[in-house]
């Protein structure tokens, strides 16, 4: 059984990405680990990042992004796309830029990889999500956070990247492009692993910088410069003590950035959320409601939320 790894990303570095730390997580796991990083700016060091962890299973694709396909998020797609076609195993596990795998999972991922290779039934491996926000001790068990998403899919020709590189579905790509209709849902097996999702932990300031990147991607550079230009240059995460605590440990490649967050002076703990922004959707009344509901009646389990797969019942 042969595991491939493969991940898409620009600017990752300068934005305050774990870049280096995602791709060393998956490391012990993979044969060959496929990142297609994007021309960024000058000052961006993702790609020496990556390359000073001195593994010769990293395989650098060097990519250029098209700014007509920055719209909805097509890019993302695109490029994911890129990596993951140039994989050669018989699973590929899909980690974003963000993302990162904590190392007493592993063994738990292989076993399943192993256990299902023969079941043809099985398309893509299904896991946890923790999503942290503002620093490392806080995470969201909120409504509109997804809880599960697909991060191994079986290497089949038909299967591609989705939207936004969110997840992935079957489709015949050149029928299909970009944003296909007459797609369906992978066919997929829970494994017992989380995945570690940092995307909104970074000093307000680049936070703020991000999201304007994320923004550009799918509603182009003009529009996101209009819409940036009337917001504040840091990121207003809003008080802390309406998210859930983190009890549990972080993965061990993640010690160096955690050891030097230097913003917690500019977060806030307590108090209300301010008034001159638009609240984020966890602090929204409909939300906080559901949210209650999810978790003190139905175990943390959300309520009608949109699933991008088909779970397989006893595997």
């Amino acid at each position: 059984m042969k595991i491939s790894g493969f991940s898409f990303l620009r600017n990752g570095s300068k934005l305050y990405y774990p870049v280096k730390e995602s791709i060393e997580s998956m490391l012990s796991l993979c044969d060959e680990v496929y990142v297609a990083i994007g021309k960024g700016d000058d000052d961006d060091t993702s790609k020496s990042d990556i390359l000073s962890i001195g593994s010769d299973k990293i395989k650098i694709i060097d990519t250029v992004w098209d700014e007509k396909y920055m719209k909805r998020g097509a890019i993302h797609s695109i490029q994911t796309d890129i990596a993951m076609k140039a994989c050669s195993g018989d699973w590929l596990l899909y980690l974003q830029a963000d993302e990162v795998l904590h190392e007493d999972d592993l063994p738990k991922i292989r076993k399943r990889c192993e256990d299902l290779l023969n079941d043809d039934r099985v398309e893509g491996l299904l896991f946890d999500y923790y999503h942290f926000w503002g620093d490392y001790n806080h995470y969201h068990r909120s409504h509109g956070w997804y809880q599960n998403e697909i991060r191994i899919v079986r290497n089949l020709p038909k299967i591609h990247s989705y939207q936004s590189a969110q997840s992935f579905r079957y489709f015949d790509y050149y029928e299909h492009p970009r944003q296909p209709e007459g797609t369906r849902k992978l066919r997929v097996a829970k494994v017992d692993a989380h995945i570690y999702h940092y995307g909104w932990v970074r000093p307000p300031q680049l936070m703020q910088s991000k999201s304007k990147a994320i923004d550009s991607n799918h509603k182009g550079i003009e529009k996101a410069n209009e819409i940036y230009s009337k917001r504040p240059k840091e990121f207003d995460y809003g008080p802390l003590n309406k998210i859930a605590t983190f009890q549990g440990s972080h993965p061990a490649v993640m010690s160096g950035m955690i050891a030097k967050m230097n913003w917690k002076d500019k977060l806030q703990y307590s108090g209300k959320p301010s008034k001159d922004r638009l609240p984020h959707k966890h602090e929204r009344f409909k939300y906080r409601a559901v949210s209650f509901i999810e978790n003190n009646f139905f175990a943390g389990r959300q309520i009608s939320s949109f699933k991008n797969y088909e779970l397989l019942k006893g595997v």
